[in-house]
């Protein structure tokens, strides 16, 4: 190999590049899924998990562009909920003398979730509910 350039009036570039590979590295799923997952963790840098596994970061911010598309399926860590089964009931009010209008049947919306157990009634709006998931992810986390 010739290390001198063929034109003399450029100067040579201070950067050395060694290939020492037979071919792109062939990533596995499973361990493109581990990185990316890692990558997302609270406090993670992109750049230094990459450097970590060898691998660069665009890398790294591809597999978690596939990730978010749903090509590529991340590992479920200890922390992260699972789908919780939700149910829906409607309390049927108590038989009442019968007037002019019908009222609304109240909804009652249970959440369990490892032993605890919440219940809202009536028409709940987005920020109730939001406040009440909240509130067991905060007590499952202590």
């Amino acid at each position: 190999m010739d290390d001198h350039p063929d034109d003399i009036r450029r100067p040579l570039s201070p950067r050395i590049e060694v290939y020492a590979g037979a071919g792109r590295k062939r990533w596995p799923d499973d361990l493109k899924a581990q990185i990316a997952a890692e990558s997302l963790e609270p406090g993670a840098v992109v750049t230094d998990v990459a450097r970590r596994h060898g691998c660069r970061p665009q890398q790294v911010h591809d597999w978690r562009r596939r990730a978010r598309l749903g090509q590529l399926v991340l590992p479920a860590s200890a922390d992260t909920l699972s789908f919780v089964p939700v149910v829906s009931e409607l309390a049927l009010p108590a038989p009442a003398e019968p007037t002019g209008s019908p009222e609304p049947e109240a909804a009652v919306v249970t959440v369990e979730l490892q032993g605890a157990r919440a219940e809202v009634r009536g028409t709940p709006g987005l920020a109730v509910l939001s406040d009440v998931f909240l509130a067991l992810r905060r007590t499952r986390s202590c």
